[in-house]
Formats: structure tokens, C-alpha cells, sequence
């Protein structure tokens, strides 16, 4: 995901203001379907995406830093949290 999202910051960043003429907002939206299918939906996605909406925001790396945030998040929640330990089963 971290490459999807690296590309759709490249190509928004290259397109500058001919991002709006060329579908900005159709990167935007491919982006945004394939980072909840791929990493799964969350609530910091919302933001990005409402972001890189507004002329001139769009030009800042949100999604590659949303991706991070969100790997970041999932990692440590996995980290923090152990599996249950059960008593062993005596027959």
C-alpha cells in the first residue's frame, strides 16, 4: 500500500495545477479504495481524503503520511495487545 500511496502523492505533485483538468480527484478516489481494501478501512483515511480535496493542500505527501500513520498504528496495536492465555486443558 505504502507504494500505491507513494505514487498517487508523485502524481498529484507532478500534475500540480493541471491535477484538477487531469482527475485529481479520480486519484484520490482509487486511492482511497485501495488503501481500505488493502490495509483495511480507518478513521484517519477520512481526513486524507477530505485533505487532498482543498486546492493547494493537495500538493503535501498526505496520503504516503496517512499510510505510515496507519501501519504505525496497526503495528503497535498489535504489539499491545497479547493473545488470551488459557489454563491447560487436563483430560
Amino acid at each position: 500500500m505504502l507504494v500505491i500511496a507513494v505514487c498517487a502523492d508523485g502524481l498529484q505533485f507532478c500534475l500540480g495545477p493541471l491535477g484538477w483538468f487531469f482527475g485529481d480527484q479520480a486519484i484520490d478516489v482509487v486511492t482511497m479504495l485501495a488503501a481500505s481494501w488493502l490495509i483495511g478501512f480507518h478513521w484517519l483515511l477520512l481526513p486524507t481524503f477530505a485533505l487532498e480535496l482543498v486546492p493547494g493542500l493537495n500538493e503535501l505527501p498526505t496520503w504516503t503520511a496517512c499510510t505510515i500513520a496507519v501501519i504505525a498504528i496497526r503495528k503497535r496495536e498489535q504489539h499491545t495487545v497479547s493473545p488470551p492465555i488459557f489454563p491447560p486443558k487436563s483430560d
